[in-house]
């Protein structure tokens, strides 16, 4: 076992826990929909992982995995910089666009209620900003495991 080795090994670690714990937002707000009762619960959840334990595993992830980059002498090849690019991307609709909204969305719910068109148009907003995030997310996946260009 080399140092590379172990390195790279956290630094999978850390993609599945990030991306793994953003999927598992469809699933909490689908067992909220269902039971209206906790959908306070479940969004709080999801701000919670998201606070928690997403948001500080792509920060790890950034980290381990440009310091492979250079102990790896890889260089900036076309696949890690399309995936640093995509990164920065997901930073800004996940950080300046979801967490804003599924903050609002959770005040909402709160203050006016489920069925409130406030709470609508946040959750809807909410959900796009998700799925997005959702498919940079996989398409950083796919460069790092595929590597497509030189």
């Amino acid at each position: 076992m080399t140092w590379y080795g172990l390195l790279k090994f956290v630094h999978v670690l850390l993609a599945i826990t990030a991306v793994g714990s953003n999927i598992t937002y469809a699933v909490w707000n689908i067992r909220g929909a269902r039971e209206p009762q906790h959908l306070s619960f479940a969004l709080r959840g999801i701000q919670f992982l998201d606070n928690r334990v997403a948001n500080p595993s792509y920060g790890l992830l950034l980290l381990t995995g440009l310091t492979l980059v250079v102990v790896g002498n890889w260089g900036l090849r076309g696949w890690i910089i399309t995936a640093l690019i995509l990164f920065v991307v997901l930073i800004v609709v996940a950080v300046g666009f979801y967490s804003r909204v599924a903050k609002r969305q959770i005040e909402a719910l709160e203050t006016a209620g489920e069925s409130s068109p406030v709470y609508q148009q946040l959750a809807g907003q909410a959900r796009a900003y998700g799925i997005v995030s959702a498919v940079i997310g996989l398409a950083i996946v796919f460069m790092m495991v595929v590597k497509p260009f030189p």
